[in-house]
């Protein structure tokens, strides 16, 4: 019974040091951004989507977890003007051929394993979830001073966007969509 009090008191001491040195860091979700770049066989488009909440979790100095939710329903082409196509891309992103933002309003990503690459550079993989469909990612993630960047590619047929994809539709043409749309992330914490 003694050795089991000695282990009990050990296991909250251990806990209660490890909860009084992680820190959680909120994401500035004005100034923290998500640019994303889609391509087709005729080009490319880009926009910005926005940070609903976000943390990243550190133990001292040493990054330990993170979480993220998006605005799905933010989702804004850059590449074409007010009255030249802009508003109809942006409405068939947000429908069920893409991302389906009335039904699915926000995705997620949270870390799941983080491994140190040396100089505040960490690989992490994470699950993310788009549509309710959640698939693990890996990136590398670089930190500063107050803020974190990463890019990287997502295949969307692993969400069910096949929407134009010359992966499951013959014929398309100069008409076909990439699978892979990159996403270029910038947090301010």
């Amino acid at each position: 019974m003694k050795n089991f009090k000695t282990i009990a008191l050990a296991l909250v001491v251990t806990l209660g040091t490890f909860s009084a040195t992680a820190q959680n860091k909120k994401i500035n979700v004005e100034k923290s951004s998500i640019k994303w770049v889609g391509k087709k066989v005729t080009g490319q488009h880009d926009g910005i989507i926005n940070f609903g909440s976000g943390t990243l979790v550190f133990e001292g100095k040493k990054l330990k977890g993170g979480s993220f939710e998006v605005n799905m329903t933010s989702i804004t082409v850059s590449d074409l003007e007010a009255g030249k196509g802009k508003e109809k891309l942006e409405g068939h992103l947000k429908s069920g051929d893409f991302f389906g933002v009335e039904k699915y309003a926000t995705s997620t990503l949270e870390f799941k394993k983080i491994g140190s690459k040396g100089s505040d550079i960490y690989t992490v993989t994470a699950d993310l979830t788009i549509k309710g469909i959640t698939v693990p990612v890996t990136f590398d993630l670089a930190l500063g001073d107050g803020t974190a960047r990463t890019s990287f590619k997502i295949n969307r047929t692993k969400y069910d966007i096949k929407y134009g994809s010359g992966s499951f539709f013959d014929n398309l043409g100069d008409k076909a969509i990439d699978d892979e749309f990159e996403l270029n992330v910038n947090l301010v914490y």
